[in-house]
C-alpha cells in the first residue's frame, strides 16, 4: 500500500483505487469519481452564554452527487481534520450507491470537543455552524446528520435555526435527518445503524450454515452503534462476551446483560465496574476469543501492529474505516470473513432515506414497516455482495467496493459526460 498513514482518507483511496482496476475504469472516469466535487474550510465564531468568544474550524464536503444530494453526517471531535471528512465522504459515496438509496456521499466536521462543551453551550456551537453552512446545506444538495459527537438534539437545532432563518414553521424539504421524532424524524433511526450491522451478521450466518444463536461476540465501542448491536445480536441468542467504551472494557465468559449494561453506563457514565464482569483495557476487547468481533467505536482500530491477536473468524465493521488495508490483506489470508463498512453499518443511511422521503411527502412511517424495510434491504444488498463475491472469488470487501463504485460510474455515464 502507497499511502502507509492509518488515515480515513488514505484507507478509502486505496479501496477505491483497488477497485477501480478490477473494473477497468478509464483514466478520466476514475478521476471524476474519486473526486470530491467541493470541499469547503470555514470558521465559525459563537459567542458562548459565559460571553467566552470561541473559533472553531468546520470542514463541508460533497464528494459526488451523481445518483442524488450528498447525504452524510456531522462529526464533533478535537482532532477532525479536512482529510478524515474528504475519506468519510466518499465513503458515504459508496454506502450510498451499495445500499441503493437515491443519494451521493457528503460529510460535514467540526473541530472541537462535545464533551466540553454544556448543552447550551454546543447549541450555539451547533447553530453558528447551520448559520456558517447554510449555503451548503439542503434537500438537493446536502443533508446532514448525526455521527460522532452529534445527536438527534443537534439536528433538530440545526432544522430550527434554517426554518427561522426563512421565516417558516418548518423547512420545505428534508434539510436534515436523524431528528427527534417530534420535529419529523422517523421512528427506528436511532436503533437503525446497529441493527443492520446484526442483520448483516445473520444473513452472513444464514449463508455459511452457521447458528447465530450461541455465538460468542465481542463490541469495541459502546456509543449509538455498539450498544445496539449488542443489544440486538444478544435478544436473538448470541452470547455477548466483552465489550468496551472509550474508558475501558468488560469481559465475562457466561455473557453479558447488555440491558442492564445500558441502564449501568447512563447512571455512572462507565461500563467498568459492572457486576459479574472482569474489567480489561479498552483494546483488549480486539484480541479476546470469539466467533463474532464488531468494532464500533472509530478507524484504523486493527492494524499491522495487532492483527496477529485477532481471534475473531467474522468481522462486521460496525465502524468507518476500522481495518487498515495493511491489516486487511492479512485477515483476508487467515480467512477471517469480514463484513464491510460501506454494506454493514449502511443501515443508518437507508432509514435516513425513509426518513428523507417521510418528510418530503409529509407522511409518517410505522416503526413495524420502518424495521421491516431495513431488514429487507439490509439482507436484499448482503446476498448480492455474498454471491457477487463467490462469482468473481473476491473478499466481501472487493465485491462491495465493485459493485458500489460500478453503479456511481454507470450514473456518471448515465447523465453524460458534459456539463
Amino acid at each position: 500500500m502507497s499511502q502507509a498513514a492509518n488515515s480515513l482518507l488514505s484507507t478509502s483511496v486505496y479501496n477505491f483505487d483497488k477497485a477501480a482496476e478490477r473494473l477497468g475504469l478509464e483514466a478520466g472516469i476514475k478521476r471524476r469519481l474519486l473526486g470530491p466535487k467541493e470541499k469547503i474550510e470555514l470558521d465559525i465564531n459563537p459567542i458562548l452564554p459565559c460571553g467566552k468568544l470561541i473559533n472553531a474550524k468546520v470542514f463541508v464536503v460533497r464528494h459526488h452527487d451523481a445518483l442524488g444530494p450528498a447525504k452524510g453526517g456531522i462529526r464533533m471531535t478535537p482532532t477532525v481534520t479536512l482529510d478524515d471528512v474528504c475519506g468519510l465522504a466518499m465513503e458515504m459515496t459508496w454506502k450510498t450507491s451499495l445500499i441503493g438509496v437515491p443519494f451521493g456521499g457528503g460529510k460535514s466536521g467540526i473541530r472541537l470537543d462535545p464533551s466540553k462543551l454544556s448543552e447550551t453551550d454546543k447549541e450555539v456551537v451547533v447553530r453558528a455552524f447551520a448559520r456558517g453552512a447554510s449555503h451548503h446545506i439542503g434537500p438537493e444538495w446536502y443533508v446532514p446528520a448525526p455521527d460522532m459527537g452529534t445527536n438527534e438534539m443537534d439536528m433538530a437545532h440545526i432544522r430550527d435555526c434554517i426554518s427561522y432563518s426563512q421565516g417558516v414553521s418548518i423547512t420545505r424539504g428534508c434539510f436534515v435527518t436523524g431528528k427527534p421524532v417530534i420535529l419529523g424524524g422517523i421512528v427506528g433511526r436511532r436503533e437503525a445503524t446497529g441493527k443492520g450491522v446484526v442483520y448483516t451478521v445473520a444473513a452472513l450466518c444464514e449463508r455459511i450454515g452457521r447458528n447465530l444463536e450461541g455465538l460468542r461476540v465481542a463490541v469495541q465501542g459502546f456509543g449509538n452503534v455498539g450498544s445496539v448491536a449488542a443489544a440486538e445480536i444478544g435478544r436473538l441468542g448470541a452470547k455477548v462476551v466483552g465489550i468496551s467504551d472509550i474508558g475501558g472494557g468488560i469481559v465475562n465468559d457466561k455473557g453479558i446483560d447488555v440491558q442492564s449494561l445500558v441502564g449501568y453506563a447512563k447512571e455512572t457514565g462507565s461500563i467498568q465496574g459492572f457486576e459479574g464482569c472482569a474489567d480489561v483495557d479498552r483494546d483488549d476487547i480486539l484480541e479476546i476469543p470469539c466467533d463474532v468481533l464488531i468494532p464500533a467505536a472509530a478507524q484504523s482500530q486493527i492494524r499491522s501492529d495487532n492483527v496477529d491477536k485477532i481471534a475473531a473468524d467474522i468481522i462486521a465493521e460496525g465502524a468507518n474505516a476500522p481495518i487498515t488495508p495493511e491489516a486487511d490483506e492479512v485477515l483476508k489470508e487467515k480467512g477471517v470473513r469480514i463484513i464491510p463498512d460501506i454494506l454493514c453499518n449502511a443501515g443508518g443511511v437507508f432509514v435516513s432515506y425513509l426518513e428523507y422521503t417521510q418528510e418530503t411527502q409529509r407522511d409518517q412511517w410505522t416503526l413495524r414497516e420502518v424495521e421491516g424495510r431495513l431488514r429487507d434491504r439490509m439482507s436484499e444488498r448482503f446476498n448480492e455482495v455474498y454471491d457477487y463475491s463467490r462469482e468473481k472469488n473476491l473478499s466481501m470487501r472487493e465485491a462491495a467496493m465493485d459493485l458500489a463504485v460500478g453503479h456511481v460510474a454507470e450514473g456518471v455515464y448515465a447523465r453524460g459526460l458534459l456539463p
